[in-house]
């Protein structure tokens, strides 16, 4: 370790950049420096807590000067919660560097010339603008400073968010800011029952307990569906606590719940059972409906949803006559929006019910242009299948952080669709595909778009044509 690495006190540090987990990025000669709750624009004294050979990890011990970028933040949970960790910056801020994240991608990554680059698209609301939020019971809460586990008389059940890096700890959430009402008042006022009621937490390390999560999903047509996830709670309870919900909050159009005795979380092989309406909820998307259950997934900002798909659509330039092959097609939701403006799509996707999905979404809209297939995109997107569906006049492609399997990426170089539109949610992952693709696609276009205000996620559409 080099002599500067070894030092655990710098002064007058000048914040450059921000990372993604909002900790500041700044340099101590070569050294880097990873600081907590800085913003670009601060000049900090920080105290380093972990070093490597080139970087650390360090926490302000004296902000020396404020950055005209930060801020104060609006929630009583940060710093300790892991959501929203950009809020200390304001909204304009978090827009430039998420900005600044794609280019900065695509640059060194895929070697792309950025400027012509669009100014990024913002969020209408920054606050309140998911449709899903997931809440986990816990017998092990998180204690704030102050608190003593010595304390006999202190409640240790929590209902809330996972303390990043912590999986067996959670943060009991008084109110968050990402989801609308009823969200928060039912959580509290769920807690409070469970509570009263003597029902255990489940124990994340032990797998016992009965009440293990709680999902909230609301929708812009005013439906409300909620989940409740038991793990080892007999009869009796469920239905006194789920006729708890339902006489108290009339206005959940589908009440459900799910009896999950894994070890893990996942409720896709889980069965659901309804105890009060439908499975499901309905969204509305320019006059389209989609049938939201509680394993579908759906674009957790409605709103923004909308205008990524205007992108989409609009990138493609469709003249009604195309022939578009629609990859990692989820429930449908890009396939069943364009369907209108083209000849055909023809959706594929991993996951069976979310094929399911986007077969009810395009029924019930009454779309009959549409086709689905369900299985892994590698072995799916063959030569086979494109000489028995046609090939494709517009490829949209809108994969997991992931990005697109190699193999995949090898499968559009040799299709050769005129145009490709690539919709993601990690700029890195998308760079290392363009990377491959630009050997004979010119990029054309690039739209970020802001999905998730005051976190490091952002949303990028690029437009690829055929050379």
């Amino acid at each position: 370790m080099n002599q500067v690495a070894k030092k655990r006190f710098f002064e007058d540090v000048t914040i450059i950049d921000i990372a993604e987990e909002g900790k500041g990025v700044g340099k101590a000669d070569d050294f880097v420096l990873f600081v907590d709750k800085a913003v670009p624009g601060d000049i900090v004294d920080v105290q380093v807590f972990r070093s490597k050979k080139n970087f650390g990890e360090a926490k302000i011990t004296e902000l020396k000067q404020s950055s005209e970028y930060r801020t104060q933040p609006f929630c009583e949970h940060f710093g300790t919660c892991g959501g929203c960790k950009w809020q200390h910056m304001t909204y304009e801020a978090q827009l430039k560097f998420k900005q600044k994240s794609v280019a900065d991608a695509l640059t060194r990554i895929a070697k792309i010339d950025v400027g012509g680059m669009d100014a990024i698209v913002p969020s209408p609301a920054d606050k309140y603008y998911r449709n899903k939020l997931e809440y986990t019971f816990s017998n092990k809460r998180w204690l704030y400073d102050g608190e003593s586990r010595d304390n006999e008389e202190l409640n240790m059940d929590a209902l809330g968010f996972h303390i990043p890096g912590r999986f067996d700890k959670i943060l009991d959430v008084n109110h968050c800011w990402l989801q609308a009402e009823p969200s928060n008042t039912l959580r509290n006022s769920i807690r409070e029952f469970v509570i009263r009621e003597g029902y255990t937490f489940y124990d994340l390390k032990g797998h016992e307990g009965a009440l293990r999560n709680l999902i909230v999903r609301t929708s812009s047509t005013g439906e409300v569906m909620v989940i409740v996830v038991f793990a080892y709670a007999d009869e009796e309870q469920v239905n006194k606590l789920m006729s708890y919900i339902d006489s108290n909050f009339p206005e959940i159009t589908s009440l459900l719940y799910i009896i999950n005795q894994k070890k893990n979380d996942t409720i896709f092989d889980q069965d659901v059972v309804a105890f009060k309406g439908p499975e499901y909820i309905h969204e509305e998307m320019n006059g389209i409906k989609f049938r939201i259950g509680p394993k579908s997934f759906y674009q957790t900002n409605s709103i923004q949803a909308l205008k990524l798909y205007e992108i989409a659509r609009d990138f493609a330039g469709f003249t009604g006559n195309e022939l578009v092959y629609d990859l990692y097609t989820g429930a449908g939701t890009i396939a069943n929006f364009i369907a209108g403006h083209v000849r055909e799509v023809v959706g594929v996707e991993y996951v069976p019910s979310a094929i399911e999905d986007a077969k009810i979404n395009s029924a019930i809209n009454n779309i009959t242009n549409t086709k689905f297939f369900a299985g892994d995109m590698k072995d799916v997107l063959v030569a086979d299948f494109v000489a028995e569906h046609g090939k494709p006049d517009v490829i949209i492609t809108d994969p997991p952080r992931a990005g697109m399997h190699p193999d995949v990426v090898a499968r559009l170089m040799e299709i050769e669709a005129p145009k490709i539109v690539y919709v993601s949610c990690n700029a890195a992952t998308q760079a290392r595909d363009l990377l491959v693709l630009k050997e004979k696609y010119d990029t054309v276009k690039i739209q970020p778009v802001d999905m998730f205000p005051h976190t490091q996620h952002v949303e990028n559409v690029v437009l690829l044509v055929l050379r």
